[in-house]
């Protein structure tokens, strides 16, 4: 039994995800996130304008008036949430922490995802497979996601992207939309990283939603500061007052964000790069209308 503040918590995410949900993305989901195929409807009579090839000559044969095949877009989807929620996830030096950041997003993808009436499963991992929430519909379902994502106490630090990818494509026997939810902060290589990504995105449709805090970028010059490795739990001592130590510190982050960046454009992955100082939502927007003028092309 959850605490009263925490419910409180996870339903003002909840309250707040599905007003974006309305006001802001109406549309947007199912215009990008088409159906897996087409499914047959019903059968009518020809009208002028439709297309001869869809014409069945069975049925016209039989009644002697010409009628046609008629078929919509199977709709239902499968929506796999994938969360990252090892130690780094717990930290913020501006806005909120990465994991509520985190929990946000996964509810508005999960309200966008069963308002189309889709399914919507979750994977909370560390450097392991931390819990698997098989896919689901109903607004009950979305608190649950939303309480994971929050308040689960993982049993491990550390981060494992590649198993978590692996999991992915074990658990699921068809496509599925899948949202990786990481600060992507991990020792694991670039080539097997770029297989896995590879790997997941030609059997699911992948996107990388990156969880960034100002502070990984640019150091303040306010004197000697202690950092910890929150996976590896590694200290060092820097002296920030030194313009050398901030330049070095802001080279080495940068690098590591073209790397990041040329990592998903090599393995086709698309990506969306929040930070925990600004409008989630307004980054996500942003992709769902770019997606959408390119699927249009």
């Amino acid at each position: 039994m959850l605490p009263k503040e925490l419910l409180k918590k996870i339903k003002q995410i909840e309250i707040t995800t599905s007003r974006l949900v309305s006001d802001v993305f109406a549309g947007q989901y199912h215009s990008v996130f088409k159906g897996q195929g087409i499914e047959f409807d019903e059968v009518r009579e020809y009208q002028i304008g439709d297309d001869i090839r869809t014409i069945d000559w069975n049925v016209t044969a039989r009644t002697g008036i010409p009628h046609i095949k008629k078929f919509v877009e199977e709709r239902e989807l499968v929506v796999m949430i994938m969360v990252d929620v090892s130690r780094s996830s717990k930290f913020a030096t501006e806005g909120i922490l990465k994991n509520q950041l985190a929990a946000e997003i996964s509810s508005l993808l999960a309200l966008s995802a069963i308002r189309n009436n889709d399914k919507v499963g979750l994977i909370v991992f560390t450097d392991k497979i931390e819990k698997f929430i098989p896919p689901r519909k109903g607004t009950k379902h979305v608190l649950r996601v939303i309480r994971e994502v929050l308040y689960f106490k993982p049993d491990n630090n550390k981060t494992n992207i590649n198993n978590a990818l692996d999991y992915l494509n074990k658990v699921t026997t068809r496509r599925t939309i899948s949202f990786l939810i990481s600060d992507y902060l991990t020792d694991e290589g670039h080539d097997g990283l770029k297989k896995s990504l590879s790997a997941a995105n030609k059997r699911h449709d992948l996107i990388a939603i990156t969880l960034n805090d100002p502070r990984e970028q640019n150091l303040p010059d306010c004197g000697l500061i202690t950092l910890e490795d929150a996976e590896t739990g590694q200290i060092v001592v820097i002296d920030s007052t030194d313009k050398k130590v901030r330049e070095k510190y802001l080279k080495l982050n940068q690098a590591r964000i073209i790397k990041r960046k040329e990592l998903f454009c090599m393995s086709g992955v698309d990506f969306i790069d929040i930070s925990t100082d600004m409008s989630y939502s307004d980054e996500i927007v942003k992709f769902f209308l770019k997606r959408r003028k390119r699927i249009r092309r």
